[in-house]
């Protein structure tokens, strides 16, 4: 179950929320008789809860906490220390053990040190340039090798420059595949990698530090 983190996400998004124009239409429908409006059949479990659930089958990826605000990281803290969550229609439903949990951040901001203890860290860098190169060709099957290649090592050398927002491997594959898209309609490669420029550098202040270097840059790349 994946649940992608974003600035204003809250547990509703995480945990559950009822279906409450079902639960309107289902009064209407019993008239005088008694319905159960809070039975499962109008609970809405989102990936939080659904962990909770069917712990056994299930590994909770939250992705990109950094993400969301400082409310819902301690939300999740709780949330991680007891693996139970409190429905007030319904009581406490708490997990028969420990579901798997997957958190991921891109370092936009630092993280709780009392979220991160209860994390066993792992640093995941770029791919080699050999293994980058092999995913644009898998994930953009019209890239040709060569270009896949020179793609990558003039990302390589976005990277190492002093940017707000470095470009990951999402940006190499739509870099490459953007470049090939213009090529193939008659632009030139300085030219199909310059107007896609903004495919792989998506903020004005790092465009304007790297246009005076982009010819150097992509001196490998229009060979």
């Amino acid at each position: 179950m994946r649940l992608q983190c974003y600035e204003g996400i809250d547990s509703a998004h995480a945990l559950y929320e009822w279906n409450y124009p079902r639960q309107m239409l289902a009064i209407r429908q019993a008239g005088a008789e008694y319905v159960n409006i809070y039975a499962d059949d109008f609970l809405i479990a989102r990936p939080m809860l659904e962990a909770l659930r069917h712990p056994r089958d299930t590994v909770l990826l939250i992705d990109e906490i950094d993400r969301a605000d400082h409310e819902f990281e301690a939300f999740l803290l709780e949330f991680l220390s007891d693996f139970s969550i409190s429905v007030p229609e319904r009581g406490t439903i708490r997990a028969e053990e420990h579901p798997v949990v997957v958190l991921t951040s891109n370092r936009t901001r630092e993280l709780h040190e009392a979220l991160r203890r209860r994390c066993v860290y792992h640093w995941i860098d770029y791919p080699a340039p050999a293994r980058e190169a092999e995913i644009v060709m898998m994930r953009a099957s019209q890239v040709a090798r060569d270009t896949a290649h020179r793609v990558v090592a003039a990302v390589g050398a976005l990277r190492r420059e002093p940017l707000a927002k470095p470009p990951g491997v999402a940006e190499t594959v739509e870099w490459a595949e953007a470049a090939t898209l213009l090529h193939e309609q008659g632009a030139p490669w300085p030219t199909a990698f310059k107007r896609a420029i903004g495919v792989v550098l998506k903020d004005q202040d790092d465009l304007m530090f790297i246009e005076p270097r982009l010819d150097a840059i992509l001196g490998g790349v229009a060979a």
